[in-house]
């Protein structure tokens, strides 16, 4: 990595979020000053209090920028913008985005990033293969013995969060990837099916895969106590995103990164020896 030195500090969104704790830890890593913004963070930040937003942002160089729902939630678009606007007012030019490969419902809020007048980059992910290690789906998993989600028999490049973290790590510390999009995947294509087999096979576990229609994991969903709003657009971007468009890998880590993604198999392995899956 080089120009370091020139984006000194760094509010990381989300951070006690899947992408956001390891943005930040990698961000340490690399000579940074990070201020973690969450609800709970000495200095708070909370999306949706735009109250908290100055503080959060007054004497940081460059933002890391997660929504708290997802890229292509209803208003995230909005916030995008605002928030953009709200950083280049405190001087903060450097944002990078953290978007979703292949989500048509990504665009506005993409396009409200690429428009503001900010320094930008946009990370374009794949799935998370953490999907498997932490959070609701993983919680589900633990609580019922089983992996019941509309993946159907599709194949993704799963990614793992850390290689997002280091590319978002490297946009904030190089001026050569302002202005740019990377669409970033792991090296190989594997469906949820797949994926269970092969955690059932490092752990000795037996969790079955059990393809179910978007509207009933929406149902699922409300049952875990997900808002019913925030459900159906989980049903509609489902029923988008897991048709098969993006089965294929793509180069976005080499491209940025210069070496190959991590793999599946290493996460699997790592996780199973942490004793993550344990029933």
């Amino acid at each position: 990595m080089t120009k370091t030195s020139k984006y000194q500090t760094v509010l990381v969104t989300q951070a006690t979020g899947k992408t956001g704790r390891r943005v930040a830890e990698a961000a340490e890593q690399a000579g940074l000053t990070v201020r973690r913004g969450s609800r709970s963070a000495p200095i708070p930040f909370d999306w949706a209090d735009r109250s908290t937003w100055d503080a959060a942002l007054d004497g940081v160089d460059a933002a890391y920028l997660a929504h708290y729902i997802d890229i292509g939630a209803p208003g995230t678009a909005e916030d995008i913008a605002a928030i953009s606007a709200k950083a280049l007012e405190k001087g903060v030019r450097r944002l990078v985005l953290l978007s979703a490969r292949g989500e048509p419902q990504a665009d506005p809020a993409e396009r409200a990033l690429r428009e503001s007048g900010a320094d930008w980059t946009i990370v374009q992910a794949a799935w998370f293969a953490q999907m498997f290690s932490e959070g609701d789906l993983f919680e589900a998993v633990q609580a019922t013995g089983e992996l019941a989600f509309p993946g159907g028999e599709v194949v993704e490049p799963f990614i793992d969060v850390r290689d997002i973290a280091d590319v978002v790590v490297a946009a904030l510390s190089d001026d050569v990837h302002i202005g740019k999009a990377y669409d970033v995947t792991g090296s190989r294509l594997l469906s949820f099916r797949t994926a269970v087999a092969e955690i059932n096979a490092a752990t000795g576990r037996e969790i079955p895969y059990i393809p179910v229609p978007a509207r009933a994991f929406g149902e699922i969903l409300v049952e875990m106590g997900i808002p019913e709003p925030e459900a159906a657009f989980l049903v509609e971007l489902f029923e988008v995103m897991l048709d098969g468009h993006n089965a294929q890998t793509t180069d976005g880590i080499r491209q940025v990164l210069g070496r190959e993604p991590r793999t599946f198999e290493d996460f699997v392995q790592e996780h199973a020896a942490a004793g993550t899956w344990k029933a």
